[in-house]
């Protein structure tokens, strides 16, 4: 068994923001904005959050009419990709964990600080990959995981692989898990590393702002601490 973190989210780059973080470590799960044609029709207006405020609530007002891109999703647990993240998902097996992580900026608070935090992750039950189906194949899976955001995409699904979490076994966190600290670069830079205590007790470290090559966790005593982290 082994975890691998992704990052996941809305952020500064694809989006020019972050989702918001409450006193109490609750959070908005916000996805990126879709940028590819979709039978999706949410926007972040038109969306409700936990909190009962639409997306837009925090959010700049530009980009409240963007269609939103649900991936990961946390109603049917997948999570899809077609680009360089495909060959490390296709490395994940049966009973793997797939922790999620997104960039969090306080809201109307100052108790937390903006940063990364763990928001969710999938036990994985099933690792698809769309280039080594039939068409009939492919047309069960659409049905089978039609809440996905690549399956909503108008385009065919060339490269996709989808894991698909436990539904039991996954979930959204209620309480986001902070991951990181921030520092800075040569040329005085800030972005965003695995913070002292989470290098301690997840065995990892160095820079996490994007998640490309991810970071695993294999160590049992480390995969022991994560999951007391998430409660599992």
């Amino acid at each position: 068994m082994k975890a691998m973190l992704l990052r996941v989210g809305i952020d500064k780059g694809t989006d020019g923001a972050l989702a918001p973080i409450f006193e109490d470590r609750s959070f908005e799960y916000i996805p990126m904005s879709e940028n590819s044609q979709s039978k999706e029709n949410r926007t972040y207006r038109t969306t409700i959050g936990r909190s009962g405020q639409t997306l837009s609530t925090y959010l700049p007002p530009k980009i409240a009419d963007r269609i939103i891109h649900f991936d990961p999703e946390f109603e049917t647990f997948t999570y899809g990709d077609p680009t360089v993240k495909r060959k490390y998902l296709l490395g994940l097996e049966e009973e793997d964990l797939l922790i999620f992580y997104a960039g969090l900026t306080p809201f109307k608070s100052n108790r937390q600080k903006e940063g990364l935090y763990v928001i969710g992750y999938f036990t994985v039950e099933e690792i698809v990959d769309f280039n080594q189906l039939s068409e009939t194949e492919m047309e069960n899976f659409y049905q089978l995981y039609s809440n996905n955001a690549h399956i909503k995409r108008i385009d065919y699904p060339e490269d996709l692989v989808i894991v698909v979490g436990r539904r039991n076994r996954s979930r959204l966190l209620d309480k986001a898990i902070l991951i990181s600290q921030r520092k800075f670069d040569k040329n005085g830079k800030p972005y965003q590393a695995v913070s002292k205590e989470m290098e301690t007790s997840l065995g990892i470290s160095g820079s996490i702002q994007r998640s490309i090559p991810p970071r695993y966790i294999r160590r049992k005593e480390n995969l022991d601490n994560l999951k007391d982290i998430l409660g599992l």
